[in-house]
């Protein structure tokens, strides 16, 4: 294939003693005309090809009228109102209605209608403790940057505004205003450039944003990436989390009905995570992986928060706890072999019941306001889209209150839990999805879909983009890779910094699984994955380039050597370690940073690349380089295309219309890469 050409530079940087070129250097500039000529060309030649796959179209179609139904999310109660959001089927973003004393529901924030082309999304919106006013945040491209709007819920009065606001939550301290956390701009780029100090502020209604009040981020030892505030239900206490990286955080809380008390340490280190879950009076129900690496809740007195005074509550088990509290009760939910089963205590430690789900697979949103006794949870997964049930926290029975109505049949497919052994013999789950009858031949399209990072752990969630992957006979498999959450700290660490490598034998060792077991071959085997998903399926598809025939990364971290030099980047080093550690960390980054080891005269799989022009998370420089190099140096016939979405970032907001075309071209791209005419199921 004659790819665009793409100019090379001489930039050179040196770690200790060791010179690495960086020729692409020159695509980082996200404001520059020459990267901007060059995502024109790329995209177009891109589109050309795409253009030539016979069931593009037909794809695209049958992704429309899947996505086609009506969705519905649980209400919830903010003063007067009952507030709820739906999507009539193919709106381009969720829109959220209320409703009062049961009457007809109208609505109260319609997204749509933020921008013509529907990139503008609602991020975020946070009730005053009365119900009366409501500030929300706005993604505009799917920036993180967001906009906040404060309007009176009962007129829908514009009260005032806030700009450049990033990764934070808001929380009102009764009418007269909210915390809020942010950054200061960065020099140079917005899109790209390096933001390492997280502030809180409070913001005083009807004052100019610029004299909002710092509250915490500007000592000198008070350097954090990230900052969230928050308060407790009854707003007596505020709380704030401090973290230098995505793991680990020091907890502060502050009694406001003391106005001369000050911020005291719950947490002074950030060796453990720990959150607030809820007080009662002075004391505070704290969730920890302190000396648990499963988490467990513990109680302390407010007064004197220290953690030589912490009291077990809700002791550490053998499965990772995530906690919530509703109704005058705590739930804890507890990944079994990454499946949920919720248990509920009283504020005292003690078992109430253990809540029966519909089935096997994920649970969440059990949590409500204290003085609510009913609230609605919802229950997935591969198979069964999301439905939601109204619980009872005093009797335990709930109700089925929402079904979707959609054009596809769970009953026609199933979903089953392996383990498989890794290179080292670790024991790593995998749960396989297809339709029933499915035989083993070896020629079962399949996508191998992977993350294995942050401590987050993938669990069994329905998604329309996979239904239609299954109606194709597609196979669909997820392995729980180490460097995720679903065995706690442990299985967490197990694959960060030096131990990265055990997150790609990882999921190596499950495509080897499905080619042994006959699921599949290497010429039907794609490999996908995004963020720290894309930096998994770039670093296999260089060390294994014969693995699979087709590769799908997705807005991926690819060049480790630069990656904390961008945005909030830095932040990510407690997974990965930085070039600049030491030589040891240096060499170690370099033997698998994707970008640095793409080899000339290699044969790599059929590639898509897909990223967005803004996003500012993962920025968009670490696939341009990557398809660059790939480009060069690749032989064979297999493509390697880069799809760069205009107006939209990491993922989050971008609006539906956008994500049925992308969908269309990656499964169109993975087919036709595998050698499909026509789909192998022509009836939908």
């Amino acid at each position: 294939m004659k790819y665009p050409t793409t100019t090379k530079v001489d930039t050179v940087d040196t770690y200790f003693g060791i010179t690495v070129p960086d020729p692409y250097r020159w695509l980082e500039d996200d404001r520059s005309k020459a990267t901007e000529a060059w995502v024109k060309e790329q995209n177009a030649f891109t589109s050309g090809y795409l253009n030539k796959i016979p069931f593009r179209k037909a794809l695209k179609t049958r992704l429309q009228n899947l996505w086609n139904y009506e969705k519905l999310g649980a209400p919830f109660k903010e003063g007067d109102y009952e507030y709820f959001f739906k999507n009539n089927g193919l709106q381009n973003q969720h829109v959220l209605y209320r409703t009062m004393d049961g009457g007809a529901a109208e609505v109260f924030l319609d997204p749509n209608t933020f921008s013509d082309d529907g990139t503008t999304s609602l991020s975020g919106i946070s009730f005053s403790k009365d119900g009366s006013l409501a500030a929300y945040q706005i993604s505009e491209g799917g920036s993180d940057w967001r906009k906040v709007i404060v309007i009176n819920t009962h007129t829908k009065e514009l009260m005032d505004r806030l700009v450049n606001v990033k990764f934070s939550g808001l929380a009102w301290r009764g009418n007269e205003g909210f915390y809020y956390s942010s950054y200061d701009k960065p020099e140079g780029s917005k899109l790209s450039g390096k933001t390492d100090q997280h502030k809180v502020y409070f913001h005083k209604l009807g004052t100019f944003q610029e004299k909002d009040q710092l509250v915490f981020g500007d000592g000198p030892n008070e350097k954090h990436r990230y900052l969230g505030a928050s308060l407790t239900e009854d707003q007596r206490y505020l709380v704030i989390s401090a973290a230098i990286s995505t793991s680990g955080n020091k907890l502060f809380v502050q009694d406001l009905q003391n106005p001369k008390e000050s911020l005291v340490p719950v947490v002074d280190d950030t060796k453990s995570d720990n959150y607030v879950l809820d007080n009662v009076g002075s004391k505070l129900y704290i969730v920890t992986n302190r000396q648990a690496p499963n988490k467990k809740i513990v109680t302390v007195e407010a007064s004197d928060p220290g953690t030589r005074h912490w009291v077990d509550l809700v002791p550490e088990t053998d499965n990772v706890l995530i906690a919530s509290k509703g109704g005058g009760y705590l739930f804890t939910e507890y990944m079994v072999e990454a499946t949920s089963r919720v248990l509920q205590y009283d504020y005292e430690g003690n078992l109430v019941r253990e809540v029966k789900l519909p089935g096997l697979g994920t649970a969440s949103g059990f949590g409500g306001k204290r003085d609510h006794k009913e609230f609605y949870f919802s229950f997935t997964n591969y198979i069964v889209p999301p439905s939601s049930y109204k619980y009872n926290v005093v009797t335990g029975d709930y109700q089925s209150y929402w079904k979707p109505d959609i054009d596809f049949n769970p009953e026609d497919y199933e979903s089953s839990q392996i383990f498989y052994p890794s290179k080292d013999g670790t024991r790593i789950p995998m749960i396989i999805t297809h339709r029933r009858g499915l035989i083993r031949n070896g020629q079962n399209p399949t996508i191998l879909y992977g993350y294995g990072g942050f401590n987050i752990s993938l669990t069994p969630n329905f998604s329309v983009v996979n239904a239609l992957w299954l109606e194709q006979g597609g196979v669909l498999a997820v392995p729980n890779l180490r460097g995720g959450g679903e065995y706690g700290k442990k299985w967490h660490t197990a694959g960060i910094k030096t131990q990265k490598q055990n997150v790609f034998d990882d999921f190596i060792a499950a495509a080897e699984y499905l080619i042994d077991n006959q699921y599949t071959t290497s010429e039907y085997l794609a490999i996908r994955g995004g963020s720290n998903g894309g930096l998994l399926v770039g670093a296999t598809m260089t060390q294994r380039p014969d693995l699979a025939k087709v590769a799908l990364p997705a807005v991926g971290v690819l060049d480790m050597l630069r990656y904390h030099t961008f945005t909030a980047g830095a932040g990510w080093a407690y997974d990965y370690g930085t070039a600049q550690d030491s030589k040891e960390m240096f060499e170690y980054l370099l033997g698998y940073s994707p970008l640095h080891n793409v080899k000339k005269g290699e044969t790599y799989p059929a590639t898509l690349i897909t990223t967005g022009d803004h996003d500012d998370r993962v920025v968009p420089a670490h696939s341009f380089k990557f398809a660059a190099e790939l480009q060069e140096k690749n032989v064979g016939d297999n493509p390697i295309l880069i799809r760069i979405e205009t107006k939209a970032g990491h993922g989050a907001g971008t609006p539906i219309h956008k994500t049925i075309e992308q969908y269309a071209d990656i499964f169109g791209f993975t087919l036709y890469a595998m050698g499909y005419s026509e789909l192998p199921n022509t009836e939908v």
